[in-house]
């Protein structure tokens, strides 16, 4: 099991040295341009000792850009541990961002709206009481 740190380190490893198709699809999702859901990278989800390539904090929607070397089963064993926190997946192959961007980004978008939000406002999470 991977210690709190190591997880920061792969995620900013990951972070500087995305995909092609994860640059692509960020392209879609960064700066709130995707009806305002707002949208993290590489960010580390430590109770499932996960790393979701994209994160919407709002709704708790994960979002996976997956490869060739994905393995099936880690995936759903992962997918099942952040379910039981309370998150939804959505995942895509490269090969379904770099020739159907437009549908990806169809299919996140409705996904987006059939969740409930997890509190009041899209950008931020409640703030702690002083």
């Amino acid at each position: 099991m991977a210690t709190e740190v190591e997880l920061q380190r792969r995620a900013l490893v990951m972070r500087r040295n995305p995909t092609e198709p994860e640059k692509r699809l960020w392209r879609c999702l960064s700066n709130s341009q995707l009806d305002g859901f707002k949208f993290r990278r590489q960010h580390v989800i430590f109770q499932a000792q996960a790393i979701a390539d994209f994160f919407c904090p709002s709704v708790g929607l994960l979002i996976e850009v997956d490869g060739d070397t994905h393995d099936d089963t880690k995936d759903v064993l992962r997918d099942q541990r952040v379910a039981a926190l309370g998150f939804a997946v959505l995942r895509f192959s490269n090969l379904d961002v770099m020739q159907n961007a437009d549908g990806v980004v169809e299919t996140i978008l409705a996904k987006l709206n059939a969740l409930p939000e997890r509190w009041s406002g899209r950008t931020s999470p409640p703030q702690p009481l002083p």
